[in-house]
């Protein structure tokens, strides 16, 4: 009998439940930096739930009709765009976030947390904020709302995601002050974005950065071979001739992401410990195992 999974069916699996559990981390961060930092030091933040605090104040009609419809719509346009498998995800942390919000706020101490010091709390709720979208979207997910806006534009144009959040939510704050009519608040809410902006891109970024060897050792099949099965990368045979020897030798040729550099290390290290390596970061790598090529 056939096993009821094969080896690429269960990698599959795999990498779609590492998907759900990062995300699943990054709404946890999300939560704690808006619940123990922003919203007990009333400072404002950007995205739908911003959208429906300004209709609210400035109509009074409900915010959850409001930000549920501003969903439903960009979820609608994500199914059309990105796919199932984005609004799926998008759907798990929408529901992550909702259940994590009432657990951190139960344990969440009774006093808020620098209750006198609102800049710091920019500073540490942003940071938290960003981290968790950031660590949502290296897994293919997002929090919805204005995070679909950004995931959308950066499947067609090399923008990066934080500056599409930065411009929508940029845009949301300063819209506020026409109904609030607070100057501080705004100012508040713009450190927020800002951090939480950068904080997107450096997260994002470090996932995706990408690195490449030249490796050079006469037991080059046997390197080849295990790089082939982890971290499963191609390999490219270059022939080259040393200056000095002469000897003609056969160069390695490797593009990989940075976090399995360790292991690339390791499996050179156990076959020809003086095998020659050099590496290098990449600005950028396009095809398939890595970035798709965006143009306008």
């Amino acid at each position: 009998m056939k096993a009821a999974f094969s080896v690429p069916d269960r990698q599959v699996m795999r990498g779609e439940v590492k998907d759900y559990l990062t995300i699943a981390l990054g709404m946890i961060l999300y939560g704690i930096g808006w619940t123990l930092f922003l919203l007990p030091n009333d400072i404002t933040t950007g995205a739908v739930p911003g959208i429906a605090s300004i209709v609210y104040f400035a109509t009074g009609f409900p915010v959850q009709y409001t930000y549920f419809m501003i969903n439903v719509a960009l979820l609608v346009l994500a199914l059309k765009v990105l796919g199932l498998k984005f609004c799926l995800k998008t759907i798990f942390a929408v529901f992550v976030l909702t259940f994590f919000l009432s657990v951190i706020q139960k344990v969440a101490p009774a006093s808020p947390l620098l209750h006198n010091q609102p800049f710091m709390a920019c500073i540490l709720g942003a940071s938290f904020c960003g981290s968790g979208i950031g660590i949502a979207f290296s897994a293919n997910g997002s929090t919805g709302g204005t995070d679909i806006i950004a995931a959308i534009v950066n499947k067609y144009r090399d923008i990066s995601l934080g500056k599409v959040l930065l411009v929508c939510d940029l845009v949301i704050i300063t819209s506020s002050y026409f109904v609030l009519k607070d100057w501080e608040k705004v100012l508040y809410g713009y450190v927020t974005l800002y951090v939480s902006s950068f904080v997107v891109d450096h997260m994002v970024n470090s996932v995706r950065q990408s690195v490449q060897f030249f490796i050079i050792s006469k037991k080059y099949k046997e390197i080849g071979e295990q790089i082939n099965i982890n971290p499963h990368r191609g390999v490219t045979l270059i022939n080259a001739t040393g200056f000095y020897t002469g000897q003609e030798v056969r160069m390695m040729f490797i593009l990989a992401k940075k976090r399995e550099s360790n292991t690339i290390f390791r499996l050179i290290k156990a076959i020809d410990p003086d095998a020659f390596v050099s590496q290098s970061a990449v600005i950028g790598v396009y095809g398939e195992g890595f970035d798709h090529i965006k143009v306008k």
